[in-house]
């Protein structure tokens, strides 16, 4: 399999790009945000790539860091996601705030990209969050604990408060990160989240 490419950017058009590989040019899918386009043709690159072979088909998607790739490869995985809805997801959107919507199970947000319906982001939440959570996590610098409080404590309903008062997940338990006290009241949770936020 082809797992990355080295060459010349040949051409680019809204969601590929030609690799000139020695002569060879390669067809590569790209996300619409890829920083291969940040490349002006002519320019030397290195194409982190993923092949999908199936009957009728052979593709070539392509990410302009190994991060990116990961992240296809695990989202590929879940089913009913397919490279087409893969794509489409880190097109809406940079990789960390892809692992932090599936952290934070942040379906909203997830479904904010094109043809990605609430069915599919909760699967998405669902089969990756164990996966991707405590990376995250570690390169935020701060223990899940911290952020998810254990379901059934005041924090934690404080955050479903939160979250039917218009916030996402993610912005509700990033307002009460900073909130060390572990004995308050929901509503006193809720004031200082309140308060965090203004």
């Amino acid at each position: 399999m082809i797992r990355y490419l080295k060459g010349i950017l040949a051409a680019r058009s809204e969601n590929a790009a030609i690799i000139d590989v020695n002569g060879i040019g390669y067809r590569v899918f790209i996300p619409s945000n890829s920083s291969l386009y940040l490349h002006q043709t002519g320019d030397d690159v290195t194409v982190y790539t993923h092949m999908a072979v199936r009957e009728d088909d052979m593709s070539l998607f392509g990410f302009g860091s190994e991060g990116e790739l990961e992240l296809f490869e695990q989202l590929i995985t879940v089913n009913s996601v397919g490279s087409k809805a893969a794509m489409a997801i880190l097109s809406a959107m940079p990789v960390s705030e892809v692992k932090k919507a599936i952290m934070f199970e942040d379906v909203d947000m997830i479904t904010r990209a094109n043809g990605i319906g609430k069915k599919t982001a909760q699967k998405i939440v669902f089969e990756l969050k164990d996966k991707i959570g405590t990376v995250v996590a570690e390169e935020q610098g701060y223990q899940l604990n911290e952020i998810l409080p254990e379901a059934g404590s005041n924090k934690d309903s404080a955050i479903e408060a939160l979250m039917g008062l218009g916030f996402s997940r993610a912005e509700a338990a990033e307002s009460l990160k900073g909130v060390t006290d572990e004995d308050l009241s929901v509503e006193d949770y809720i004031k200082q989240a309140l308060k965090n936020r203004g």
